[in-house]
């Protein structure tokens, strides 16, 4: 009897938990709170995943990708054949009844796999909300477009209207296919790529100040192109693509003036260190090409190049691709390598910033962070103009297949997400849960904000040009404990990501009326209870190579390469890098604390948004 009593107990106690973890993340307890599959008791994470890595792209709308899913052309690149249990509710093109009756000045129009290099489009923060038109999308052509450019690439009058199938995309297909598409994922805020990263990394775009590069110090006037709406202290939104303060590479490699952007308050990198949580941003071309050498006015420099498949050479490190440069406590300003293998995703000298290269060790060592976000090298990114949807699918399908083929993939969810939309046309509106009422007037000669934005819920915080959501973004979720060949119309946005790391590991919010707050959740993309335990390789075309059961993966012995002679700085005079801030530091105290000095450099920004 008092055994029995016990094990019921015991249930009890298994339900309540479970109870408790899922109303943390937002939902109802589903059956594997109360039974676990395959999670350990001695976790801290409030679901069996253990690992996450965001895979984060450049620069696509979900038609730009999408617009006919499941049914692909087949009439060149590599064939795509949908399976019959695939979704038909999904909003895509097709489905709207939009490919040819388009209220736009052109109807969409196929892109082959031949014409994967085209013009990059417009994507600031005031042409998107204007090509909405309130949510009529129908003025993309006058207010995105880039139908004419250089250097070999496509361009035709329409062309932000255009869109490709599974002929091209096959590999992002393909995952459709095997795992979980949302259909109603948007850009936390309208506008180009920073804001996107800066959504992803804390959820906010506010705080910033713009940053003199050749002093450190916040310059005497506020730049215009660094922050938007300064208040009185010059603190300010970032709606455009300054570079960040806390890097060497900024202004490209220390050459060009622009002024900088750094943010104060706190990020999702914060919170995990203050968790003892592990995690990395690993970037393409991070590792620097001539390394600091720990002399007054030395910096590391990011001239590392790659070919795309158009023939252009491309530098792979973009310095305002990664967000945790503008957080002081975050940033690794001389781009120091980490020490060994072990170190990655823990306090070092690297402090968490790492390369591509890096990432390929741990996982291969069956040492992944609880937490890393992948940026791949410029050429493989996606951005049109200078990337493509071809060199993309060749680094998505590269990770992806080695993070499925190393030892930890069982615990692991991989997000497959994107930054913006690049102007490309998207129909589907989400009105604003966010206004902002800017007047200020654009290059376009209109204001910044437009009537949507202006007539839509106050500013949260009182924070300007932070409208969104923005614009329809693919988001897919690859993982042994994703749905299967399942569309999800949950609404999301970038920072829906950070709210489902917060929640697995119990960092609690960023705060300060970030985004993270009020995102949707992504658990409607999982099914806890019932593992589809697969394994998913594909072919560098995107086509599948293998479908089966996870295997077991041995780790194996690995090794960082550690480019250019490094000047550990940080070991002999604590220089290294600079102390992290405490987060409650305004921008007079971030100042004073040496926020200043000849590291607060890189690649030159340019005054278009990319």
């Amino acid at each position: 009897m008092a055994s029995t009593g016990r094990r019921t107990a015991m249930r009890s106690l298994c339900v309540l938990t479970g109870a408790t973890a899922l109303t943390v993340l937002g939902g109802t307890a589903p059956g594997w709170a109360a039974e676990p599959a395959g999670h350990g008791g001695g976790s801290s994470t409030a679901t069996p995943i253990e690992h996450v890595v965001v895979l984060f792209g450049e620069n696509i709308s979900f038609d730009h990708y999408f617009a006919t899913y499941p049914k692909a052309a087949n009439t060149d690149g590599t064939k795509f054949t949908a399976s019959k249990k695939t979704p038909k509710d999904i909003d895509t093109l097709a489905h709207a009844g939009l490919l040819t009756k388009n209220p736009n000045q052109y109807p969409p129009k196929r892109l082959t796999p031949a014409q994967a290099m085209t013009c990059d489009q417009n994507h600031s923060y005031g042409p998107e909300q204007l090509a909405y038109d309130g949510g009529r999308a129908d003025r993309f052509v006058q207010n995105t477009e880039v139908d004419k450019c250089s250097g070999g690439l496509f361009g035709e009058p329409g062309l932000v209207m255009d869109y490709y199938d599974g002929n091209t995309v096959t590999g992002l297909w393909n995952y459709a296919q095997q795992y979980a598409l949302n259909d109603r994922s948007y850009s936390s805020v309208y506008g180009p790529s920073t804001p996107g990263a800066l959504n992803l990394a804390s959820g906010q775009t506010h705080g910033a100040i713009s940053v003199d590069p050749a002093t450190g110090k916040q310059t005497s006037t506020p730049d215009s192109y660094a922050i938007a709406s300064p208040n009185a202290k010059g603190v300010g939104t970032v709606v455009n693509d300054p570079d960040p303060a806390y890097d060497d590479c900024s202004d490209k490699d220390h050459t060009s003036t622009s002024a900088l952007a750094a943010l104060q308050g706190r990020n999702i990198g914060d919170l995990l260190n203050a968790k003892h949580v592990t995690w990395g941003w690993f970037q393409g071309g991070f590792r620097p090409s001539t390394a600091y050498d720990g002399t007054s006015g030395s910096h590391a420099r990011c001239d590392t190049t790659h070919t795309n498949v158009g023939g252009a050479s491309v530098v792979d490190y973009s310095p305002h691709h990664n967000p945790f440069s503008y957080y002081r406590s975050t940033s690794n300003p001389h781009h120091l390598a980490p020490k060994n293998v072990n170190e990655i995703g823990h306090n070092g000298r690297a402090n968490h910033n790492y390369d591509l290269t890096d990432f390929t060790a741990v996982a291969k060592a069956g040492k992944l962070p609880a937490v890393s976000f992948l940026k791949a090298g410029a050429y493989q990114d996606g951005h049109a103009g200078y990337s493509d949807p071809t060199d993309e699918q060749h680094f998505l399908v590269n990770e992806i297949n080695a993070i499925q083929s190393s030892p930890q993939w069982k615990s692991t969810a991989i997000v497959v997400a994107y930054d913006d939309s690049d102007g490309w046309y998207d129909h589907a509106y989400a009105k604003p849960r966010n206004g902002s009422t800017d007047t200020t007037v654009g290059s376009n000669g209109k204001a910044l904000d437009s009537a949507a934005c202006q007539s839509g819920p106050a500013a949260s915080g009182g924070y300007a040009d932070r409208c969104g959501p923005g614009t329809r973004q693919p988001l897919l979720v690859i993982s042994p404990y994703s749905k299967v060949n399942k569309v999800d119309h949950t609404q999301t946005d970038q920072s829906s990501i950070t709210r489902f790391i917060e929640d697995n590991w119990h960092t609690g919010r960023v705060g300060d009326h970030s985004f993270d707050a009020t995102a949707g959740s992504l658990t409607n993309m999982f099914d806890f209870r019932h593992p589809n335990n697969k394994q998913v390789l594909l072919n560098s075309d995107g086509s599948v190579k293998h479908i089966g059961p996870i295997r077991h993966v041995a780790p194996v012995s690995t090794h960082i390469t550690p480019g250019p002679a490094l000047v550990d700085t940080a070991a002999s005079t604590g220089s290294g890098r600079f102390p992290a801030l405490p987060v409650s530091l305004g921008v007079g105290a971030l100042l004073a604390a040496g926020a200043t000095g000849t590291y607060l450099t890189l690649r030159r920004r340019q005054r278009t948004a990319a």
